[in-house]
């Protein structure tokens, strides 16, 4: 895709799974299999990307939607954010729950998924039909052909749109995978994610792979920044430095930061510089919200 500024306000939705998430930070190493780590440090509170990344571009000022299978507890955290929702979960489904362990530098995770199991299907049907500027889709697609078609049908009504599947080692071999991310403007990965996706050992050896693809690929590499690679060239845009406390949900963070600067119009080095500022800043708290 070329890139085209956009100088017109912009709706933004986030559609994706939802978590309530119990984060233990200031640990000082992950527990190893039988053992018990104490902590002083705890936040409760609600993530998974489409969460954190809805809530971060509606602080950011941009007129922003949520769809997601969410708790009650989590649709009142979302009001007081200014951010409207789609809840697709009925009464009595159980919302998903997320353990997460930080090191602030690294984190595990345990998840009971609940409703997000059938969320994609859920998801399939009503996107088709729905009005924005710009969707950013935060889940694994287990339908590749079908979602490549739902987003072709989107770009046919001026709808841009972006994925951040997150890690799914099935994805590379799954059926229509690379159609649907050749059928995106942008795809959002880590820096293990961009290696998993390619099939390369290295981030330097990805580049060229995702450079072949007609999607923007926006390379997420933590502290170092991140890169912009889209077929006629790559930029990277380096982070500023900040003392980490921990780095749920940074990357989602830095996907606001991004799609709002792009959604006013920004250059690919503005749009770079704004998510690694977001993102960075998540890092100096616990909890992506």
């Amino acid at each position: 895709m070329k890139y085209v500024a956009r100088n017109t306000p912009a709706a933004l939705i986030c559609a994706g799974e939802a978590f309530e998430d119990l984060i233990f930070v200031g640990l000082d190493r992950l527990p190893a299999p039988g053992e018990e780590i104490k902590t002083d440090q705890f936040t409760a509170t609600f993530g998974g990307g489409a969460i954190i990344t809805a809530v971060t571009a509606a602080r950011l000022g941009m007129n922003t939607t949520l769809i997601s299978a969410l708790s009650a507890a989590a649709c009142v955290r979302l009001k007081k954010e200014r951010v409207r929702i789609t809840n697709l979960r009925k009464n009595n489904e159980p919302h998903a729950i997320t353990a997460a362990l930080s090191t602030g530098h690294d984190r595990a995770f345990v998840t009971y998924n609940g409703i997000n199991s059938t969320i994609a299907q859920r998801l399939a049907r009503m996107i088709p039909g729905l009005r924005a500027t710009h969707i950013h889709l935060c889940f694994c697609p287990h339908e590749c052909h079908r979602w490549a078609r739902i987003i072709a049908q989107l770009r046919d009504r001026q709808i841009s749109t972006s994925w951040d599947f997150g890690w799914d080692d099935s994805l590379p071999h799954a059926p229509g995978f690379f159609d649907l991310i050749d059928s995106l403007d942008f795809v959002f990965v880590n820096e293990h994610e961009a290696r998993l996706y390619s099939g390369t050992p290295t981030i330097a050896a990805s580049i060229p792979r995702w450079r072949e693809r007609k999607a923007i690929t926006i390379i997420k590499i933590g502290e170092e920044g991140s890169v912009w690679v889209a077929p006629d060239r790559e930029i990277l845009v380096t982070a500023p430095t900040v003392k980490v406390v921990d780095t749920t949900g940074a990357g989602d963070s830095f996907n606001a930061g991004f799609l709002v600067a792009w959604m006013k119009g920004k250059s690919p080095e503005q749009c770079l510089a704004a998510g690694n500022k977001v993102g960075a800043a998540s890092t100096t708290k616990a909890g992506g919200i």
